[in-house]
Protein backbone atom coordinates (compact mmCIF):
# COMPACT_ATOMS: atom_id res chain seq x y z
CA UNK A 1 0.00 0.00 0.00
CA UNK A 2 1.34 3.40 -1.06
CA UNK A 3 1.63 6.45 1.43
CA UNK A 4 0.22 9.71 1.02
CA UNK A 5 0.23 12.47 2.34
CA UNK A 6 -0.86 15.44 0.92
CA UNK A 7 -2.83 19.04 1.33
CA UNK A 8 -4.20 21.35 -0.33
CA UNK A 9 -5.39 24.54 1.05
CA UNK A 10 -7.39 27.69 -0.43
CA UNK A 11 -7.65 30.49 1.77
CA UNK A 12 -6.27 34.15 3.23
CA UNK A 13 -3.10 35.09 5.21
CA UNK A 14 -3.83 36.53 8.85
CA UNK A 15 -0.40 38.10 9.08
CA UNK A 16 2.47 39.41 7.38
CA UNK A 17 4.77 36.30 6.30
CA UNK A 18 8.13 36.12 8.53
CA UNK A 19 11.14 35.61 6.61
CA UNK A 20 14.29 34.32 8.53
CA UNK A 21 17.85 32.50 7.57
CA UNK A 22 19.00 28.99 8.64
CA UNK A 23 22.47 29.38 9.66
CA UNK A 24 23.52 27.59 6.02
CA UNK A 25 21.50 30.85 4.52
CA UNK A 26 18.31 28.68 3.23
CA UNK A 27 15.19 31.71 3.14
CA UNK A 28 12.37 29.78 5.59
CA UNK A 29 9.21 31.95 5.42
CA UNK A 30 6.05 31.40 8.08
CA UNK A 31 2.46 31.60 6.95
CA UNK A 32 -0.56 31.82 8.85
CA UNK A 33 -3.13 30.47 6.74
CA UNK A 34 -7.30 30.93 7.40
CA UNK A 35 -9.46 28.46 5.75
CA UNK A 36 -13.24 28.77 5.93
CA UNK A 37 -15.56 25.50 6.19
CA UNK A 38 -19.30 26.01 5.65
CA UNK A 39 -21.69 24.37 8.29
CA UNK A 40 -25.16 24.50 8.65
CA UNK A 41 -26.34 25.46 12.55
CA UNK A 42 -28.41 22.56 13.70
CA UNK A 43 -30.11 24.99 15.76
CA UNK A 44 -31.64 27.63 13.29
CA UNK A 45 -30.76 25.83 10.24
CA UNK A 46 -28.87 28.50 8.87
CA UNK A 47 -25.51 28.70 7.18
CA UNK A 48 -22.20 29.24 8.73
CA UNK A 49 -18.68 29.95 8.41
CA UNK A 50 -16.11 28.32 11.33
CA UNK A 51 -12.63 29.48 10.30
CA UNK A 52 -9.41 26.79 10.78
CA UNK A 53 -5.94 27.96 10.92
CA UNK A 54 -3.05 26.61 9.57
CA UNK A 55 0.70 27.05 9.80
CA UNK A 56 2.40 26.95 6.13
CA UNK A 57 6.48 26.62 6.24
CA UNK A 58 7.66 27.62 2.56
CA UNK A 59 11.43 26.90 1.87
CA UNK A 60 14.00 28.43 -0.57
CA UNK A 61 13.19 31.34 -2.95
CA UNK A 62 9.47 30.23 -3.11
CA UNK A 63 9.92 31.58 0.48
CA UNK A 64 11.70 34.83 0.12
CA UNK A 65 8.96 35.65 -3.11
CA UNK A 66 6.30 35.08 -0.44
CA UNK A 67 7.52 37.34 2.05
CA UNK A 68 8.17 39.92 -0.73
CA UNK A 69 4.99 39.61 -2.47
CA UNK A 70 2.13 38.89 0.07
CA UNK A 71 0.61 40.24 2.88
CA UNK A 72 -2.47 40.44 5.51
CA UNK A 73 -5.63 39.40 3.96
CA UNK A 74 -4.26 38.38 0.70
CA UNK A 75 -6.15 35.06 -0.60
CA UNK A 76 -3.23 32.20 -1.74
CA UNK A 77 -3.24 28.43 -2.65
CA UNK A 78 -1.11 25.76 -0.64
CA UNK A 79 -0.08 22.47 -1.90
CA UNK A 80 1.99 21.11 0.61
CA UNK A 81 2.38 17.76 3.10
CA UNK A 82 1.82 17.59 6.56
CA UNK A 83 4.84 17.31 9.47
CA UNK A 84 4.66 16.58 13.14
CA UNK A 85 7.42 18.25 15.11
CA UNK A 86 8.56 17.87 18.49
CA UNK A 87 10.91 20.24 20.48
CA UNK A 88 12.04 20.83 23.72
CA UNK A 89 10.97 24.53 25.26
CA UNK A 90 13.09 26.52 26.81
CA UNK A 91 10.98 25.81 29.98
CA UNK A 92 12.06 21.92 29.67
CA UNK A 93 8.28 20.85 28.80
CA UNK A 94 7.81 19.20 25.40
CA UNK A 95 6.25 20.81 22.55
CA UNK A 96 4.40 19.35 19.66
CA UNK A 97 3.16 20.74 16.26
CA UNK A 98 1.54 19.62 13.07
CA UNK A 99 2.54 22.20 10.39
CA UNK A 100 1.98 22.25 6.59
CA UNK A 101 5.31 22.37 4.20
CA UNK A 102 4.31 23.74 1.12
CA UNK A 103 5.40 22.63 -1.51
CA UNK A 104 3.80 25.35 -3.95
CA UNK A 105 2.56 28.45 -3.09
CA UNK A 106 0.06 30.16 -6.15
CA UNK A 107 -0.36 33.80 -5.19
CA UNK A 108 -4.63 34.41 -6.08
CA UNK A 109 -5.73 38.13 -6.41
CA UNK A 110 -3.96 40.96 -7.37
CA UNK A 111 -1.69 43.04 -5.10
CA UNK A 112 -4.24 45.57 -4.50
CA UNK A 113 -6.78 42.46 -3.59
CA UNK A 114 -8.79 42.26 -6.71
CA UNK A 115 -8.76 39.21 -8.55
CA UNK A 116 -6.00 39.39 -11.85
CA UNK A 117 -4.49 36.31 -10.32
CA UNK A 118 -0.76 35.82 -10.73
CA UNK A 119 1.48 32.78 -8.80
CA UNK A 120 5.12 31.71 -7.84
CA UNK A 121 6.24 28.35 -7.29
CA UNK A 122 6.42 25.00 -8.82
CA UNK A 123 4.39 23.79 -11.49
CA UNK A 124 0.75 24.50 -10.89
CA UNK A 125 -0.13 26.31 -14.09
CA UNK A 126 -2.60 27.99 -14.77
CA UNK A 127 -3.63 31.73 -15.00
CA UNK A 128 -6.41 33.99 -12.87
CA UNK A 129 -7.66 32.16 -9.85
CA UNK A 130 -7.66 28.77 -10.62
CA UNK A 131 -5.38 26.49 -8.77
CA UNK A 132 -4.47 23.05 -9.96
CA UNK A 133 -2.71 20.88 -7.25
CA UNK A 134 0.98 19.66 -8.53
CA UNK A 135 0.67 16.89 -9.67
CA UNK A 136 -3.05 16.38 -9.67
CA UNK A 137 -3.28 15.10 -13.31
CA UNK A 138 -6.06 17.25 -14.23
CA UNK A 139 -6.18 18.14 -17.85
CA UNK A 140 -8.53 20.09 -19.77
CA UNK A 141 -8.87 22.33 -22.88
CA UNK A 142 -7.77 25.14 -20.74
CA UNK A 143 -4.08 23.45 -20.00
CA UNK A 144 -2.36 23.80 -23.40
CA UNK A 145 -0.25 20.38 -24.67
CA UNK A 146 -2.95 18.58 -22.33
CA UNK A 147 -3.88 14.88 -24.38
CA UNK A 148 -7.13 14.58 -25.03
CA UNK A 149 -9.53 12.42 -23.33
CA UNK A 150 -9.23 9.42 -26.22
CA UNK A 151 -5.22 9.60 -25.76
CA UNK A 152 -5.50 8.12 -22.23
CA UNK A 153 -4.95 4.28 -21.75
CA UNK A 154 -7.72 3.83 -19.09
Amino acid sequence: MANINRVVLVGNLTRDPELRHTPGGTAVCSLRLAVNTRRKDGASGEWTEKPNYFDVTVWGNQGENCAQYLAKGRPVAIDGRLEWREWEAQDGTKRQAVEIIADTVQFLGGRDGGDTGGGFGGGSGGGGNQFIPQGSGAQDADFPGAPADDDIPF
